[in-house]
């Protein structure tokens, strides 16, 4: 994706920061000799349903480390409260397109058919304002009570009714065949929900969790929840990062087939 098409409906952009309390230079950590931000890159470029693909970041080692290797990068203000602020600013510089998905840019195992998923889902219901994805755990999981892994549960149509960093649901009695779901980074959005997603303030229930997406569901948004096989590791610390590099070197030097649909 050296250059943009001319028209361009689906955008992706990976929103990538150089400060991380955790990790800071995390986008350019060295994982099986190539920087983290570009083995997302790569995934993202065997997606069939991507018109174009930006990298957003406040940093210009990111960006030319970006350039270095061949992507687009957009260089967007420091300043920034969230990562979805950072997303709406570098999609104002392809204004043509229609549907913004936001990446995670420290999830270099992501699986490109997901993206192409949620690509499809919003282009084909012009009811939803967003999508994201989820994946089942097992009850006994320690995830499900880990505050860090943030959980969803959905109406039967397959819209999010909540998300929490609690055990949710609360399971009083045994449900035969209802899982507890992992909620998944990505998401997908109408430019129009973007733009005004970022006008409004942080919610009372965004704030009590921290979490983005409440102030969506606070102001009434739809949005559609995928459940997926998908459960990619992200990486949050050196140590996430020599894990997902022994899975990746495991994988080389298979290429990620690319899709022959549209």
């Amino acid at each position: 994706m050296s250059q943009f098409p001319p028209a361009i409906h689906i955008l992706g952009i990976l929103p990538a920061r150089w400060a991380s309390t955790r990790f800071p230079g995390k986008p350019l950590h060295l994982i099986a000799g190539k920087p983290l931000i570009q083995h997302v890159w790569e995934r993202c470029l065997a997606c069939s349903k991507l018109d174009a693909l930006l990298v957003a970041t406040d940093d210009p080692r990111i960006r030319d480390a970006v350039l270095g290797f061949g992507g687009q990068v957009v260089m967007t203000s420091p300043t920034h409260p969230t990562g979805t602020d950072r997303i709406a600013e570098a999609a104002r510089t392809l204004p043509q397109a229609t549907h913004i998905i936001n990446i995670q840019g420290d999830e270099p195992l992501i699986d490109p058919a997901l993206i192409d998923e949620l690509a499809a889902i919003m282009g084909n219901d012009p009811t939803l304002d967003m999508a994201t994805a989820a994946n089942p755990l097992a009850a006994d999981d320690p995830a499900v009570l880990d505050p860090n892994v943030v959980k969803v549960v959905t109406a039967l149509s397959g819209r999010a009714l909540y998300f929490s960093r609690s055990p949710l649901p609360y399971f009083r009695d045994p449900v035969e065949g209802l899982a507890v779901l992992r909620h998944k980074g990505i998401y997908a959005y109408t430019r129009r929900f973007l733009e005004q997603f970022v006008t409004w303030p942080p919610s009372p229930l965004e704030r009590a969790e921290s979490l983005e997406q409440l102030r969506a569901l606070e102001n009434g948004a739809t949005i559609h929840v995928v459940i997926t096989t998908d459960t990619s590791p992200g990486v949050d610390t050196p140590e996430q990062a020599r894990l997902v590099e022994a899975l990746l070197t495991a994988q080389l030097p298979s290429p990620i087939p690319r899709s022959s649909s549209s």
